[in-house]
């Protein structure tokens, strides 16, 4: 029986697993699953709530990295990683996405010799400043299988000259799960929860570094809050590290002061995705809910230089 590894670390790694642990379980007599939980997404709401409402089993292995700078957090996951590894044994390691729980997984599970599936291979937005770049390039580069969502991967990683034999285009994994849970998404008392009305307001969704983490962006965007709060409610559901740098820059009692911004905390699978599809429109430096939103029909201003997607 072939012992699988599946590791996931980020809130976009949970809905990228629960369609594979739930096909590795339908093959348990030829397979079975070990889940590591890096603990790279500290925040019981960015991460616990989400294995609840995905329905995936509790992890086997829970490392508690929690957060720090990308070097700290790497190593960290690594040095925890390897003695899981050398301890499990395992014939696979399955990674999901580009957070660092990837990059960090992938390269100790390759400096053991053990076999590496990379699920949303070939992703490129060929800008070398995003952390997330540099771990989609590393990883694929020392994966023996490269699973690809989108045709733009497959050409990627061949102008990378990866060898045809190691792709293989499947389709998105995190699709699979929006399909599967749109009944119980239908169900979600989010919207009235809130006191929205459908395509009344838009949601929007900021975390990474570029967008946050200096004064001078965080000005951009408030400009931009400002004239877009004018027209149409804004739900701000906020990322623990977000809302600390906009409280470290000055500007939390800025945003709060606009009338028609409304700051959530961080929600659950469910409730974000209906919150997400009864809107007007989404604002968003993610990767994954440009996806998202496209498969729900609803436009999406991707708030960034540039996208993989």
């Amino acid at each position: 029986m072939k012992k699988i590894m599946v590791i996931a670390g980020a809130r976009p790694n949970f809905m990228k697993i629960a369609p594979l642990m739930s096909e590795i379980a339908r093959h348990k007599k030829k397979m079975h699953a070990v889940l590591v939980h890096t603990g790279q997404h500290y925040d019981y709401k960015m991460s616990a709530v989400f294995f609840q409402n995905l329905n995936i089993p509790e992890p086997d292995v829970y490392l508690n990295v929690g957060s720090g700078s990308h070097a700290f957090q790497t190593a960290k996951i690594m040095m925890e990683f390897e003695e899981v590894v050398l301890r499990e044994k395992p014939d696979v390691v399955i990674v999901v996405g580009d957070v660092n729980s990837t990059l960090a997984c992938s390269l100790v599970a390759s400096k053991l010799n053990i076999r590496i599936a990379h699920v949303e291979a070939g992703l490129r937005s060929f800008d070398r400043t995003m952390p997330e770049e540099v771990n989609r390039i590393v990883t694929d580069s020392i994966s023996d299988w490269l699973f690809v969502s989108e045709k733009s991967g497959l050409t990627n990683l061949r102008r990378e000259g990866v060898d045809a034999g190691k792709m293989f285009f499947v389709g998105n994994t995190m699709i699979d799960t929006l399909l599967s849970h749109m009944k119980v998404i239908d169900r979600s008392g989010i919207v009235e929860h809130l006191h929205l009305n459908k395509k009344d307001y838009c949601v929007m969704t900021l975390h990474r570094p570029s967008n946050v983490d200096s004064t001078e962006s965080l000005s951009e965007i408030y400009a931009i809050l400002q004239l877009i709060s004018r027209k149409v409610r804004i739900v701000y559901p906020v990322h623990p590290r977000t809302l600390k740098m906009i409280k470290m820059h000055g500007y939390f009692s800025r945003f709060r002061e606009l009338d028609n911004l409304l700051m959530v905390e961080p929600l659950g699978y469910v409730d974000f995705i209906k919150l997400v599809k009864e809107s007007l429109f989404v604002m968003t430096d993610s990767g994954g809910i440009q996806e998202e939103t496209t498969v729900l029909g609803v436009p999406c201003l991707t708030m960034r230089e540039n996208t993989e997607r």
